[in-house]
């Protein structure tokens, strides 16, 4: 059975047909959002352009922003599920761009009882991308057994065990198939949504993750500040369940304590986990409590030099 040499010319010209195909794709979704949006820049050429370029997030934004935005017959809306079914990866960045917004607006909308099934597909695509990539698998991280030895520390009793198991956590437990958004389940498949973000964020502009910041505080508070205005609206808070804040709180961590050199992104990341570590006292929500805490901790920690020690170092003033 024969293969083709990555370097070969039959491996050389597949992929100068996918990277075609997928110019193409962006061409074309270019030209379908420029009949939705008032203008679209003449630089707006491909799928990394329409990711970050700043006037054409900002005529989304204030569409995903309108009052009647979110039905099923939304045009915009339309225009973001099919973006995320491209094959394209760089476009389904594009579509996860606009995933706090999204969510954001879907969960302070419920209450009112419109049509929100423009919104819901989008979620329900996201989630259904993020079960089929799963595989029927949680994501779970291996925790330290801190009873067996390590470099840093001796166990307090002998081990008697030949082999150390495995201590996994689960950090998202195994996804269903859902095919239509219900009470029951929407705080799960935003969370998803929301998780299926985290996982890119590191490519998101800084513009996504204000907008995350600003609904994490409007969940919390229930406040809302009008643009352009000094005045600001009261809402009714959302429920926050721990598949939904697990998330938010990951998120938030990543603009507390990324890379980014945001000073922005860090007071509105700073001031959304304070708000929602008193609403976690509010609702007297241990888990809650100790997650918001624990972030807070971490910020102040990095913050201060004189808490941010590894104890794993020598302290070279002990050295003889």
């Amino acid at each position: 059975m024969s293969s083709s040499n990555p370097g070969s010319p039959s491996a050389t010209a597949t992929s100068s047909s996918s990277a075609s195909s997928f110019s193409s794709k962006a061409h074309s979704c270019i030209r379908a959002l420029s009949s939705i949006l008032s203008t679209v820049p003449s630089s707006v050429s491909s799928s990394s352009s329409l990711l970050h370029d700043p006037t054409v997030s900002s005529q989304i934004s204030t569409l995903l922003r309108d009052p009647d935005s979110g039905s099923g017959e939304n045009d915009l809306c339309r225009w973001l599920y099919d973006t995320f079914h491209s094959p394209d990866p760089e476009l389904k960045l594009v579509v996860l761009r606009f995933v706090p917004i999204v969510a954001g607006i879907y969960l302070s909308r419920i209450a009112s009882r419109k049509s929100l099934a423009g919104f819901e597909a989008i979620l329900l695509a996201l989630y259904a991308h993020e079960t089929t990539a799963r595989d029927g698998q949680p994501i779970s991280v291996n925790v330290p057994d801190l009873t067996q030895p390590s470099i840093y520390h001796e166990a307090k009793s002998s081990v008697k065990t030949q082999a150390t198991e495995l201590n996994l956590a689960v950090i998202s437990p195994t996804l269903e198939p859902h095919g239509t958004m219900r009470s029951s389940r929407r705080a799960r498949i935003v969370g998803v949504a929301l998780e299926l973000y985290y996982s890119k964020i590191s490519q998101m502009p800084v513009s996504s993750k204000l907008e995350f910041c600003e609904f994490c505080d409007i969940w919390a508070t229930g406040i809302q500040n009008k643009p352009s205005s000094s005045s600001s609206s009261k809402q009714k808070t959302i429920l926050l369940p721990w598949e939904l804040l697990q998330p938010s709180l990951r998120i938030l961590g990543h603009c507390l304590l990324g890379a980014h050199k945001s000073k922005k992104l860090y007071e509105a990341a700073s001031m959304a986990t304070k708000s929602l570590y008193e609403r976690s006292l509010h609702d007297i929500d241990a888990k809650a409590i100790l997650a918001t805490s624990s972030l807070l901790r971490l910020e102040k920690m990095a913050l201060d030099p004189k808490l941010n020690v590894d104890h794993t170092e020598i302290d070279m003033s002990l050295a003889l």
